[in-house]
């Protein structure tokens, strides 16, 4: 089971430590961060998370137009959740139809009682981790945490694993990028990658190096909007980010 989760934050230090809390609860696993409402907009309708985790504190109108904007677009708003350090925004939010407003500092007992509140009202389905590849008669079922990255190979693809072994499928790139897990994202016409097993990207030579194996990926500028999102994404989930 798993929640998906967006974060609204133009502060860095508020950003860190609510996923410090979430971290506790391995079935909610975030998918962006954004510092301003456009960012955040664009982010939900990318990414079509379970819940959206807004700071109102400096920027509340702001966000509140935004969430009427949303309207616009989707058919259902995620589960939206206001943070703030005072009061002042609480009544907005509940016009706004947001799930709960949470006080900073942060308190563990109020995290936790909101999260169990939201598990009940959105229980999740077991989503399945495994993905079936076939070529000719041969059906392979492979858990997708096994796999490092996929290459298309004219119409078929080529899904590289992590002990290094390669499994041939006589489907497209364009096929499996619009079923694999939210992790798994389009960085070039013949690459997709699992986002778990990156460990540098390098914007000069456009290339995304992967923890196993040594693997040098390119990124291509048609798909420089995914490589920002990650790059942002992996920035703001580190301890620290030197220089």
């Amino acid at each position: 089971m798993e929640y998906t989760y967006i974060i609204i934050d133009s502060e860095a230090t508020s950003n860190l430590q609510l996923q410090h809390h979430l971290e506790e609860y391995g079935e909610f696993s975030c998918t962006a961060l954004a510092q301003n409402s456009a960012e955040g907009l664009n982010s939900i309708l990318k990414f079509n998370p379970n819940i959206v985790f807004i700071n109102l504190n400096d920027k509340a109108s702001e966000y509140f137009h935004m969430v009427l904007e949303l309207h616009q677009y989707v058919k259902e708003l995620p589960i939206l959740i206001g943070i703030s350090r005072g009061k002042q925004h609480a009544y907005e939010a509940i016009k706004n139809n947001f799930f709960d407003y949470w006080l900073m500092p942060y308190s563990e007992f109020d995290i936790r009682k909101s999260l169990l509140k939201l598990k009940k009202l959105m229980p999740q389905e077991q989503v399945s981790q495994t993905i079936c590849l076939k070529s000719y008669k041969d059906y392979r079922y492979v858990d997708t945490d096994e796999i490092l990255y996929l290459k298309a190979d004219n119409n078929a693809t080529d899904f590289i694993l992590k002990d290094g072994s390669v499994i041939s499928a006589f489907k497209t790139l364009k096929t499996f990028e619009e079923t694999l897990p939210k992790n798994f994202i389009r960085i070039h016409q013949s690459y997709i990658l699992n986002t778990k097993y990156v460990s540098r990207i390098n914007y000069g030579k456009s290339i995304c190096s992967l923890k196993q194996n040594n693997h040098q990926l390119p990124f291509s500028k048609s798909y420089k909007e995914n490589i920002d999102e990650l790059k942002k994404f992996l920035s703001k989930s580190t301890i620290r980010t030197l220089n």
